[in-house]
């Protein structure tokens, strides 16, 4: 696209707007990177308080200079053109980040497998799981103000703002004092093979990772169990189901 172009500041006003979105993504990633090499270096859970405190500092000068050369104001941390938004449009645009988040997901997925097959892309995928299930505890826990260790009530309520709660359909039943049963009872993953006939994913490899690193990280006490997940048999109503408990 840049042709016969020495440097970015010979860019015509088309390039230069691509330009700027390559830049956005040079930022997520060198953002990531930082995060990845601090834990590799210090170990998750100083790489995670690390994060924390660098994406509050980051994030708040961005917005400030970007706020500043765009014209809009900044409200307690957010954005006020999102603010600003009928309640119906953001809650439009809160499912449509959370979808982007799976695209992005199954294309990283998807480009493995094409060029390495299978076994490949789910290797990279559990263990990406194992990252990413740790940082997504701990962001929520910083959101809602969780304690250490927040014990099963905090669990339940972590569950309830992951990326997933805002595109499939999730329930909590069989409560007692000690356990309770979490069910993904409508997966867009799923219900998509489902309408082109074929079987379901098998990502109980995937889950076990998944589940267990998030409930751990809201809680060190707490244990998980898988009750089923793809390629297990499982009713109707759900596709997985995971048992978390307190012993």
């Amino acid at each position: 696209m840049f042709d016969n172009k020495e440097k970015a500041s010979d860019l015509n006003h088309e390039e230069n707007g691509a330009f700027v979105v390559d830049l956005f993504n040079r930022i997520i990633v060198h953002h990531a990177l930082w995060f990845s090499e601090v834990k590799h270096q210090m170990g998750m859970e100083k790489a995670l308080e690390l994060l924390h405190s660098a994406t509050k500092k980051s994030y708040s000068i961005q917005m400030k200079h970007l706020g500043a050369l765009l014209g809009f104001e900044m409200v307690d941390g957010v954005p006020a053109p999102l603010l600003d938004m009928a309640p119906e449009k953001l809650n439009e645009l809160k499912e449509r980040v959370a979808k982007n988040w799976l695209v992005n997901d199954g294309v990283w997925f998807q480009s493995i497998e094409f060029l390495e097959g299978m076994n490949e892309a789910k290797r990279c995928n559990d263990s990406c799981w194992a990252q990413f299930s740790p940082f997504e505890a701990s962001s929520i826990k910083k959101l809602l103000g969780l304690a250490e260790n927040p014990g099963l009530e905090g669990l339940k309520r972590a569950l309830g703002f992951r990326v997933y709660e805002s595109i499939n359909e999730q329930s909590i039943v069989e409560e007692t004092e000690t356990s309770f049963i979490f069910q993904m009872n409508q997966c867009r993953v799923q219900n998509a093979r489902k309408r082109k006939g074929l079987d379901d994913y098998p990502c109980k490899s995937g889950g076990l990772v998944e589940y267990k690193y998030f409930a751990r990280a809201i809680d060190s006490r707490i244990k998980t169990e898988c009750l089923g997940c793809p390629p297990d048999e499982h009713p109707p109503e759900w596709f997985c189901a995971w048992k978390f408990y307190l012993e």
